[in-house]
């Protein structure tokens, strides 16, 4: 289920910005009237996307953004009649994804909901690729570690590793556990 999060104290402009998020295909928009009800709504709810309002009561959207952008993964939007320096900086800061200046143009609205959506992915897919090649060096230096070790006990090079393979297979584990074992027997 597709969910997104409206925070902001205007009646108006939360209705405005669920009409668009309605056409982009949301199953669901929660509202909140302040920051502290959108953090305590983002962390129930657990929403795709969060909009907020840079100036609302109780808490202001920048440190609501914060804590949302710690909690949990997501583009976040700043909607906000502050274009200074400071502010743009301080929304960044707090892993603000896109910032859109009222008065809230739908169409505007969209891209910005859109671009902010495609990027947090192809963020994430990378996060993930990068992950899954600091997993594989890791892996490459314990089975070189370990090819070594048994290459010091007698075996040559192309032996060691086929050994190490055969060990795989027959125990069903990876080379990295097989590679993590044979340093445990011999450290």
């Amino acid at each position: 289920m597709k969910i997104a999060l409206i925070a902001d104290d205007e009646p108006l402009l939360r209705r405005q910005v669920i009409e668009v998020l309605n056409d982009y295909g949301f199953d669901e928009i929660i509202e909140a009237e302040n920051g502290s009800q959108a953090v305590d709504l983002a962390r129930i709810r657990k929403p795709l996307l969060s909009i907020l309002d840079v100036s609302m009561p109780v808490m202001n959207g920048l440190v609501a953004a914060e804590k949302i952008s710690k909690m949990l993964p997501g583009p976040i939007i700043m909607l906000t009649a502050a274009g200074d320096v400071d502010t743009i900086a301080k929304a960044r800061d707090a892993g603000v994804a896109g910032y859109v200046m009222k008065p809230v143009r739908p169409e505007q609205l969209y891209a910005a909901v859109d671009l902010a959506i495609h990027h947090f992915v192809e963020v994430s897919n990378l996060k993930d690729e990068v992950e899954k090649l600091k997993d594989a060096i890791e892996t490459r230096k314990l089975v070189d570690r370990a090819k070594a070790l048994l290459i010091k006990n007698g075996l040559g090079e192309p032996e060691a590793y086929r050994k190490m393979q055969k060990i795989a297979m027959d125990k069903r584990k990876t080379m990295k556990e097989v590679a993590e074992a044979i340093l445990l027997m011999e450290g």
